[in-house]
């Protein structure tokens, strides 16, 4: 297929073999460096901002009214009523007031201090602050290994749940081709990559009679080694692989788990695999940045280096204890704001389809690390903020309508990205119609970025908050420093809500029932807490 006029793409081919045999290593570039800085907006978070921007453009509407009639004058009118309401002064109620971040400085600083202490403590799981520094020889192994992968293997597979999981989906969505997969070997220059998250049957069996095994390298991922998701995937991938390789099954498996203890790391011992280590200290959520997410990026042919640059470009950021010049410790200050407003669900909505799963990611990490019911000192809460995920403009067509006109109970977060990698042109058509036509000339990189700017507008006239992070390009070094900032937010907001943001004691619950339920041994007592359940009441089944 040709390419047709207007197409650009500004240097695809980085997503092809040629990003294998080329990597400039531009982050060691200053200027490079500074100009790959995410730029952080709250300004449509913040009361008095939302009160003057909305009176300006009052003032604006009522000027121009006075040369309008009919129909015209009507929907300024209507306008000018949206922007009145609530007044300026009642913006407060949704909108974080520059006093009330002041006042809450005090603890920003504490929190920030308190993170800073705990950096590299495994006690506290606070290893991951170190990943960016901390990692050279086993960075030196995964390129090694990575390389010898693409040479001998046609697909990827990696074999996990949570984050283990979720942070090499959505490195693979950033920094690949959209189509990946479905583009042939020689476009790719790396193996097909599949990231199975689930136990669902019909998944599993679709995914297998895809696979070559001959051609077919899985990464099974569990810290523990007793992950029962993970686990039941190992059992039936090394089945099918010990069928027909048999003793040198491990040719076609690493294991990412523990440096020394759990049932994955002794099967590695025993039967001689390839293994990675997930670093003490490092929770799930967490270990993007280390050999759990970093693997498969490599194989891939993603610049792992450039991806740890940029988070210790972000760490760097954060080192202030000063909220307007750590943007991660004002975002952290700005969204505990907004939860004491009653803003309790917090949308993620990035405007670019390589950004899509960044959402998914986040969910985990701002969910699992907030939601709790006791606070450090065994008192009582009910902490947390439900995060939600969204996609521009997709969703402007199935959720915006609730996000503007809806219960004030949300702060968006918009991700933008200021120059993507393509760029395709409308072409000339339809100039019988007006509705349509006004498109033409125009990019689709326009037409993005404008809906985006547009969206932003309706929710501060409909006087709801939102923020915006703008990554220059998706890179692995912009992707380094987002992951980073949201991992350092993350951090701040359990210091100021007082919680523990490193453990996860209502996923316990469940795993520990569902043990009971498949009868793993040890779990008896709970059995009996599942067994002392009532049938369901027939009143209640339809």
């Amino acid at each position: 297929m040709e390419i047709p006029e207007g197409v650009v793409y500004n240097e695809y081919c980085k997503f092809d073999s040629v990003r294998l045999s080329v990597m400039t290593k531009e982050y060691l570039s200053d200027d490079w460096k500074a100009s790959m800085q995410l730029s952080f907006d709250f300004n449509h978070m913040m009361a008095d901002f939302a009160a003057d921007a909305r009176a300006a453009v009052r003032s604006d509407l009522r000027k121009a009214a006075h040369n309008l009639e009919g129909k015209d004058l009507e929907k300024v009118q209507e306008a000018v009523a949206v922007l009145s309401d609530p007044p300026g002064r009642l913006l407060k109620k949704n909108f974080v007031e520059p006093r009330e971040l002041k006042a809450l400085s005090g603890r920003l600083v504490k929190a920030q201090h308190a993170v800073q202490e705990s950096r590299g403590s495994i006690e506290k799981m606070m290893m991951w602050t170190e990943l960016p520094y901390n990692q050279a020889e086993v960075v030196a192994d995964i390129n090694e290994t990575a390389a010898a992968i693409r040479e001998k293997f046609d697909a990827f597979v990696v074999l996990g749940i949570g984050g283990s999981a979720l942070g090499p989906a959505m490195v693979q969505q950033a920094m690949n081709n959209l189509r990946h997969n479905e583009l042939p070997a020689a476009k790719r220059g790396c193996p097909k990559i599949y990231v199975e998250d689930n136990v669902d049957p019909e998944r599993m069996v679709s995914l297998l009679n895809l696979l070559d095994l001959d051609k077919t390298c899985f990464n099974v991922i569990s810290k523990s080694g007793n992950t029962s998701e993970t686990m039941s995937q190992y059992l039936i991938v090394s089945d099918l692989l010990k069928q027909r390789y048999g003793k040198n099954y491990g040719e076609h498996m690493i294991l990412t788990t523990d440096a020394a203890k759990g049932n994955l790391h002794k099967i590695g011992v025993a039967d001689g695999l390839k293994m990675f280590v997930v670093p003490d200290g490092v929770g799930g959520r967490f270990s993007e940045m280390c050999p759990v997410g970093l693997l498969a990026a490599a194989v891939a042919g993603i610049d792992i280096e450039e991806m740890l640059a940029g988070a210790a470009s972000m760490d760097a950021r954060c080192q202030s204890d000063d909220y307007l010049k750590n943007p991660a410790l004002f975002a952290a200050g700005a969204m505990i704001c907004a939860m004491e407003k009653g803003l309790n669900i917090h949308v993620m909505m990035p405007y670019a389809d390589s950004l899509k799963y960044m959402a998914d990611w986040y969910a985990q990490l701002w969910a699992e690390s907030l939601g709790k019911n006791v606070h450090r000192d065994g008192t009582p809460c009910a902490a947390g903020q439900t995060p939600v995920k969204s996609l521009g403009v997709t969703d402007q067509h199935s959720q915006v309508q609730l996000y503007t006109e809806g219960p004030d109970d949300k702060v968006i977060t918009f991700l933008r990205v200021a120059d993507f990698r393509s760029k395709i042109t409308i072409p000339v058509g339809c100039e019988e119609f007006p509705d349509v036509s006004f498109l033409c000339g125009k990019t689709l990189n326009e037409l993005l970025d404008a809906e985006l700017h547009a969206t932003e507008y309706a929710l501060l006239k409909a006087a709801k908050p939102s923020w915006m992070i703008t990554l220059p390009e998706v890179n692995a070094y912009t992707l380094g420093q987002l992951m980073y900032f949201f991992e350092m937010q993350t951090a701040y907001a359990g210091e100021l809500l007082d919680v523990d943001a490193f453990n996860q004691p209502g996923v316990e619950e469940g795993k520990n029932a569902a043990y009971a339920l498949l009868g793993r041994k040890g779990y008896e007592t709970k059995a009996i807490e599942l067994d002392a359940r009532p049938e369901s009441d027939t009143r209640y089944v339809l």
